[in-house]
């Protein structure tokens, strides 16, 4: 059963790399009116790059969901296609080689998750620990030596040539410090206080959690400029005490908090009133013109351009948005694979987190449950976050498509999410020695 099931995985993976090597093709063919010299390069790169993910999977987590990493693989593809597509109508700061390369070092960390991390539920032991690193990642680039300052943000850390963001790095272990402490106090947690119309409030000395938590986030807001991961994390640990103790109260409380942080920031911090400022006025000329909606109303228009069906990989001119090939690369696929083809690539992030909350209710111990929740929870709610910021729904926050988005940071750490959900499936999905046994002799019986 095993073989049958990586049999199909291989072909499901050998099929994305083929859509991607397609996608390169349509770029070459919209842009000069012929297939590009390099696709063949960048096809087998990609191609050689998952065959290793593939074969460490089948080595070292046989009965892992077999769709994750081939998802993956198709969302990863697109975002290189379209920073080729980028980097070949003029954008300077686009790709596709440097990006390939990420994503050989994103498989690398994939790999050895894996290889390392021979049962997730050791992390348990490390709750204190993993939060004490989230912590420090969140400080590292307000130091004064360590870290720097990038188009308003200090969210950056400087390593030599090279710069990371560490916060990227902090939500996998602040997820995992949430989901060791939440399974140890989560009984405290869930008691009920006084019952408010048909709520029943918890106590008030159980809301000391959320409210640490609600000022971690504010720290970062104000610290770093960073709203993106300020909302990220609070969001994250929300949901999952609500998964721990099933009480609405606490996501109501956590809104609340939300709304008071949010209005109380848009009020005291310059840079937060901007961004609601561009958010709630895009439209206005004066707001326009002094360009705090800049990027965000020609994103809109590439959208529009873009219509139900798009103007076809080559053929449109998402360069006109600034940073299109990180913060607004949705809006630029937006444009020449029009609503159509956002609406399937949205399918896709909503396949790779379906799977990972199928893993998580499919656990048999609760830190399995609250980590897998908590994981899959960070990935849809970032991809809401930016889909919500480009699209004027939400305000910008800073935040990049995972797997899409050109970097090196958010794409390492998101290969490692991956890993985890992966591990964890392999757990949840492995049936009991006795019934491996059983298959085996099966096996040998049939040959």
């Amino acid at each position: 059963m095993t073989a049958k099931r990586r049999g199909a995985q291989l072909g499901m993976l050998a099929f994305a790399v083929l859509i991607v090597m397609g996608a390169y093709a349509s770029v070459g063919l919209g842009i000069n009116g012929k297939v590009p010299s390099g696709m063949l390069g960048y096809g087998l790169g990609l191609g050689g790059v998952m065959l290793a993910a593939y074969l460490v999977l089948a080595k070292f987590a046989p009965w892992a969901d077999p769709l994750l990493l081939p998802l993956v693989t198709l969302v990863n593809g697109i975002g290189l296609v379209m920073i080729y597509r980028l980097e070949e109508g003029g954008i300077k700061d686009a790709s596709a080689s440097n990006q390939l390369m990420w994503t050989a070092l994103g498989v690398v960390m994939f790999s050895a998750t894996l290889i390392v991390l021979r049962d997730h539920r050791a992390l348990q032991r490390f709750t204190y620990t993993a939060g004490f690193v989230g912590i420090v990642l969140l400080v590292l680039p307000v130091l004064p030596v360590v870290g720097s300052e990038h188009y308003g943000a200090r969210i950056w850390m400087n390593l030599g040539p090279f710069s990371l963001q560490p916060g990227e790095f902090a939500k996998l272990a602040l997820v995992v410090f949430f989901a060791g402490y939440l399974v140890a106090k989560r009984d405290v947690l869930a008691l009920a206080g006084r019952r408010l119309l048909f709520i029943d409030l918890p106590r008030a000395r159980d809301l000391g959690p959320v409210l640490i938590t609600w000022g971690v986030s504010i720290a970062v807001l104000v610290a770093e400029k960073d709203l993106g991961t300020s909302l990220l994390l609070f969001g994250a640990f929300i949901a999952m005490l609500y998964i721990a103790t099933q009480r609405t109260s606490w996501v109501l409380i956590g809104l609340l908090l939300f709304v008071g942080g949010a209005v109380l920031a848009g009020q005291v911090f310059s840079h937060v009133q901007a961004r609601f400022e561009g958010w709630l006025h895009a439209s206005s000329t004066a707001v326009y013109d002094s360009g705090t909606s800049y990027q965000l109303m020609q994103g809109l228009f590439s959208l529009g351009s873009g219509g139900i069906l798009g103007t076809g990989l080559g053929q449109g001119y998402p360069g006109i948005t600034p940073f299109s090939f990180s913060d607004f690369i949705f809006d630029a696929v937006g444009e020449e694979l029009g609503l159509t083809g956002l609406m399937a690539i949205l399918m896709v992030y909503a396949l790779i987190v379906e799977r990972g909350l199928r893993m998580s209710l499919a656990s048999r111990d609760p830190f399995s449950k609250l980590l897998g929740g908590g994981l899959s929870f960070i990935l849809a709610w970032q991809v809401f976050i930016i889909v919500g910021g480009v699209t004027r729904l939400i305000p910008l926050t800073g935040l990049v498509t995972p797997f899409m988005s050109a970097g090196g940071s958010a794409l390492l750490a998101n290969w490692m999410l991956i890993a985890l959900l992966v591990r964890m499936s392999d757990a949840a999905r492995r049936p009991p020695p006795q019934a491996i046994q059983d298959e085996g002799m099966t096996q040998v019986m049939q040959r």
